[in-house]
Order: C-alpha cells, then sequence, then structure tokens
C-alpha cells in the first residue's frame, strides 16, 4: 500500500518495457504508412492501405476528401526524416489541419496495432489470471503495491495517494489494474473495473488511443487492442498537442497541484523531454519531495542534463533528493518497494 502522496510520471521507457512502441518507432510507423505512391503496387502494405481507407471518409467529414488529406499526409512523411519524435512532428503542423489530422489518426491506428500485438492481452489465457503473464513487468509490482496490505473492507483507499501522469498513449494501466485488484481483493472483475475507475486518478496529457469501455465518461471509447475501431475518426479528438493541451489553464494547474501535494515523484522511463517537462512544472516546489528518475539505456550526458534539468525546474536545492537510476522499471518498483509503501 501507498502510504504517502505519490505521484508517477510514465514515459515511453516504461512503454517499451511492454513491448509498446516508443516515440521514434511512432513516428517511424507513421512515416511509412503514409507512402501512399506504393498504392497499387507489389510494395503497398496493410497498413497504407487501411489509412488510405480511413482517409477516405475522415476527409470527408472535414469537409476536403481522401486525396487532399493523403497530400497533406507528405508533408508529415518529409518532416519525419530529420524528427526526433511523434510528438514533436505533430506540433511543428500544428497549422496545418488536414495534417495534423492525417497523423494523429495513424497515430489513434498505430497505438491500437501496438496494443493488439502487445503481450498484454484483452483476457487472461487462463480464466482467473492475469492478462500479462510473469511477475517481471512493471504493472503487476505497481498492482501488488497498490493493493498489498489493504483490508478487503478499505479497498477503496488503494489509490487514494497515487496520482499518475501517462505521457503514453495506450491505456495498459487502466486495462490490467482492474485484474489485480479482483485477484488480491476477491472480487469480480465488472467490481474491480467499476473502483479503478472512480478511484484511479490517470490522466495523459497528450491523450490516448480512446477511453476503455468501463472508464466512466462520455468521450469515445475503444475496447483494448482493437485495431479496427468502428470510430476511428472520434477517437482522433482524444489526441493533443503539447501547445493544445497547455492552453488548457485548468487541466494544467491541476498537473502542478498533484505535484506540488506529493511526496515522492517517480519518473518511470520518462525521457525528459523539454516540451513535456514544460507541463508539470511552472514554479519551484518548496516541499522538497523525493524526486526518482529511472531510466535504463540513459548515456550519462544525458543523465547529466535531465539532473541538472530537474533541480533548476523543481527548484530543490538538496541534490541528495534527486537520483538518477539506471535501472529497468521493473526493478524499481520491485526493489524499492519498500520505500514507495513508506
Amino acid at each position: 500500500m501507498i502510504r504517502s502522496k505519490t505521484t508517477l510520471v510514465i514515459g515511453p521507457g516504461a512503454g517499451l518495457e511492454i513491448e509498446m512502441p516508443g516515440r521514434a518507432e511512432l513516428l517511424n510507423k507513421v512515416a511509412q504508412g503514409f507512402d501512399f505512391a506504393r498504392l497499387g503496387s507489389e510494395l503497398q502494405t496493410r497498413d497504407m492501405q487501411v489509412l488510405a481507407n480511413h482517409f477516405e471518409k475522415f476527409g470527408r467529414q472535414m469537409g476536403a476528401n481522401g486525396e487532399r488529406l493523403r497530400d497533406a499526409s507528405q508533408n508529415i512523411r518529409v518532416s519525419a526524416k530529420v524528427g526526433t519524435s511523434v510528438d514533436a512532428i505533430l506540433e511543428q503542423h500544428a497549422h496545418d489541419q488536414l495534417a495534423s489530422a492525417a497523423c494523429k489518426l495513424a497515430l489513434v491506428y498505430y497505438t491500437l496495432q501496438a496494443e493488439a500485438r502487445s503481450p498484454l492481452l484483452l483476457e487472461p489465457r487462463d480464466p482467473g489470471d492475469l492478462p500479462l503473464r510473469g511477475t517481471e513487468n512493471w504493472l503487476y509490482h505497481l498492482g501488488k503495491l497498490l493493493t498489498s496490505g489493504v483490508p478487503r473492507n478499505l479497498m477503496d483507499q488503494a489509490f487514494e495517494n497515487l496520482a499518475i501522469i501517462n505521457f503514453n498513449y495506450d491505456r495498459s494501466i487502466q486495462h490490467y489494474l482492474p485484474f489485480v485488484v479482483a485477484m488480491a481483493f476477491g472480487i469480480t472483475l465488472n467490481e474491480a473495473r467499476q473502483m479503478v475507475g472512480s478511484k484511479l486518478n490517470i490522466t495523459h496529457p497528450l491523450g490516448n488511443a480512446g477511453r476503455l469501455p468501463w472508464e466512466p465518461g462520455d468521450t469515445p471509447d475503444v475496447e483494448w487492442g482493437n485495431e479496427e475501431p468502428w470510430n476511428i475518426h472520434n477517437l482522433v479528438k482524444e489526441i493533443q498537442t503539447a501547445s493544445e493541451r497547455m492552453r488548457n489553464r485548468q487541466y494544467v494547474t491541476g498537473l502542478h497541484a498533484a505535484l506540488a501535494g506529493s511526496k515522492k515523484i517517480i519518473f518511470l522511463g520518462f525521457d525528459f523531454d523539454p516540451a513535456t517537462i514544460d507541463f508539470l512544472f511552472d514554479y519551484s516546489l518548496s516541499h522538497d519531495p523525493d524526486v526518482i528518475a529511472v531510466t535504463q539505456g540513459m548515456n550519462q550526458p544525458a543523465q547529466h542534463a535531465a539532473y541538472r534539468l530537474l533541480r533548476r525546474r523543481t527548484g530543490i536545492e538538496d541534490e541528495s533528493l534527486i537520483s538518477m537510476l539506471d535501472m529497468r522499471c521493473f526493478h524499481f518498483l520491485r526493489d524499492y518497494s519498500l520505500f514507495l509503501e513508506s
């Protein structure tokens, strides 16, 4: 059980650990899918065909046509050659309504495709089991951390000290946790989903591929890993660029409030992209929280830059309160469980 206010900031490195594509891989997939010059040839791919078909319908909804949308998508494809992430490319083309819409549609398409092809299944292979086999993943240890030691009559309190800010587009946390809750407390999956839906404090600043059907709300929904949703054109509205989201001052203020009230701030697989960091801090944190960045594979110069960035943006003067750990998210949640529970 998490006993002190904690915020988890989830980045692409955490997604990679459960075989979700990172930002650079997503950008590469979008660029390849937009190679419409190959349509009709033996070099065309299924993704090209599916995206072209979506563009026909989506273009009409936007008062254009599929051809105009395909033409606009070439601006994305060209920029991708010198781009670093799909988020950055979206920001660069925010002025171009058609190019931006094309990129967002492709992003939703490839995110749902990644969910469908990931080891995190829609349903467990064996009834009563978890949809992701094994315990060597961070989702399992997050679920265990939240439910361990919580009496069933107090299970509603399991999530009260946790806030999650997820910069990834998939819905893996929301999909996985109800299965853990059902197992931990001996309740039905529907009961667990109702509890998670009402108690889990999670937000996606850049949007996600859609609301899961059981989650509360009235935004467009789509089942986990559904590669061919009937409402994909509505799901596009759920994707936000950094500048679009930043214009919602109430939303940004809520993020800042979560961080300002946290005694522990944990970055899991975060890449410290300046555009995403801008969401999190616009003033110093006077309460001096513990800040830990779990960043496996980040080289030493990048780690040093991230450390300096954190000290500057948080205003934390005590350098012992900020730690940079070169390890997997799974290992951190497993090995630092006593720290996280305290």
